[in-house]
């Protein structure tokens, strides 16, 4: 993954700071501790940013949720349907698990993706 360092992509999908991309934003790495899925630190312990701009920030991640959620509903879609020639009744099943089973996931990423429209990455924040 090092070679997206610095990208915004590295951020989204590694949950790192998306100013420095030194640690992780989770205090849990592992999003299927359900309790502690969407725990944040307050700030990097690196470069001091904020994750938190403002109260209720991560509510705007909801409107991205959706969109990822669909993107995960398709690609179930796409495999069970269209490459496994599963039923319409049996696809369904696999959408809705799929759902379930990646619904941790996809709230990190809809929020790792919110936070990525507000903050840049910083190349002088970086460490040596």
């Amino acid at each position: 993954m090092n070679f997206l360092r610095g990208t915004k992509l590295y951020s989204i999908i590694t949950g790192a700071c998306p100013v420095c991309q030194e640690e992780s934003m989770y205090k849990e790495s592992n999003p299927y501790k359900l309790h502690k899925t969407l725990k944040m630190e307050d700030r990097c312990s690196h470069c001091g940013t904020k994750y938190k701009i403002e109260p209720s920030f991560f509510y705007g991640a909801m409107y991205v949720s959706y969109p990822v959620g669909i993107a995960f509903a398709v690609a179930a879609f796409v495999i069970s349907n269209l490459i496994f020639k599963l039923s319409l009744l049996g696809t369904f099943f696999v959408i809705v698990g799929t759902m379930i089973a990646f619904m941790p996931i996809i709230m990190r990423l809809a929020r790792n993706i919110w936070i990525n429209f507000f903050m840049h990455y910083k190349k002088e924040q970086q460490s040596s």
